[in-house]
């Protein structure tokens, strides 16, 4: 994509966002572009006009996106995605899937966000042990892999930690992972829309996301991917008649689970949010997520430089570009980072206190400018 076309999409998909404020949270949620709206206006409005009349078009479109994330993230194949809620349905789907024993253990990190932590934590009173590993060292990767040893049944992490924003080497890990013979599973909802995302290169087992993230689409919505040779591995704890194989065969009295990944989803699918969160990808494959990467890094280390050339703000984030994305900690020398969180979201730079900071977090088509003001701003509290 040009640079040109990029300053378009800028222009005509995120002109309506309120010029009063610097939206800097996308990790937590984003702002819909223009497409989205539309799409959802025209559902909205085709519902009230027709109904369900259109339902076998509303059907193609929940395909469409899944081919739309298959592309996205690189999945072998559309069929190895689920349309869950969440990305804790997906990571419960997961860990109540599998079959433990007492003595097995998953190896996490101890920057989770909860999603990523209580699921796993459910097991214990199945002997599963969780070791959550501290990845402050120089070598995060190399910590997770040092906590595994042969009762080691899977490693569970975030792509990026929600907090600090530290990005991991996902291939590394996968592949150590894959070698010997232990599960993999990865949220990516900090990931995915921000950076190029390749699962098999990574060699996942599982993914998850939400879209309302780094993707700008709405909440309610998350995909699973599934690995095609571990599927039927996963116990099935939901039933209905979205999961089955025949699911448009409603008088049928026999019936399996169906061999993709629907398997996984029980019931009828969320077709608003469908509509809505296929009009949000198709902005970020028009874009093209390398050069969203790309500008993301740009825009990232703008205000990685704002903030070390500043009087009273401190860097908390690692700052090596491999092991970064879209997030950025940092703390005021002189306000608790509760306090500055509050005034900064008055004065209409929204953002979000998570950790022992203020966590910023722009995306590709934030401007420079807005960035700037934003750290003039925090730098000038007191």
């Amino acid at each position: 994509m040009t640079n040109t076309h990029c300053i378009e999409i800028i222009e005509s998909e995120f002109s309506a966002l309120d010029k009063n404020l610097i939206y800097l949270n996308h990790a937590a949620v984003a702002p819909w572009p223009l497409r989205t709206q539309t799409a959802v206006n025209q559902f909205a409005a085709e519902n009230v006009q027709s109904g369900a009349y259109h339902y076998p078009q509303w059907m193609q479109k929940e395909q469409f996106l899944r081919q739309q994330i298959a592309g996205l993230i690189n999945a072998p194949v559309y069929d190895d995605l689920a349309l869950l809620k969440n990305t804790s349905e997906a990571l419960s789907v997961v860990a109540h899937g599998l079959s433990w024993q007492a003595g097995d253990n998953i190896v996490t990190s101890n920057e989770e966000f909860p999603s990523n932590r209580i699921v796993w934590e459910s097991l214990k009173h199945q002997g599963v042990e969780l070791r959550q590993i501290d990845l402050a060292g120089k070598t995060p990767e190399q910590a997770l892999i040092d906590a595994t040893d042969k009762n080691t049944r899977l490693l569970a992490i975030s792509s990026v930690q929600y907090a600090s924003g530290l990005r991991l080497d996902l291939e590394q890990i996968g592949s150590y992972c894959r070698q010997h013979e232990i599960l993999f599973c990865v949220d990516a909802i900090q990931s995915v829309g921000a950076v190029a995302t390749d699962v098999q290169a990574i060699k996942a087992d599982f993914m998850m996301a939400d879209g309302h993230k780094w993707m700008l689409g709405p909440e309610g919505l998350a995909f699973f991917y599934c690995r095609n040779e571990i599927r039927e591995r996963i116990h099935l704890h939901q039933y209905g008649w979205h999961m089955v194989e025949d699911h448009l065969d409603f008088s049928r009295t026999d019936w399996q689970a169906a061999h993709t990944a629907r398997r996984f989803e029980c019931g009828s699918p969320n077709m608003l949010s469908i509509h809505a969160l296929s009009a949000s990808i198709s902005l970020l494959l028009d874009a093209g997520m390398e050069h969203i990467e790309a500008q993301l890094n740009d825009n990232i280390q703008h205000l990685i430089n704002g903030i070390n050339s500043s009087r009273n703000l401190q860097l908390l984030s690692r700052p090596d570009p491999d092991h970064l994305a879209g997030i950025i900690l940092f703390r005021h020398n002189k306000l608790k980072h509760t306090d500055l969180y509050q005034q900064l979201m008055k004065l209409g730079v929204v953002c979000a206190a998570r950790g022992a900071g203020v966590r910023f977090s722009p995306h590709f088509y934030t401007s420079k400018q807005q960035i700037s003001k934003a750290i003039e701003i925090a730098d000038a509290q007191t």
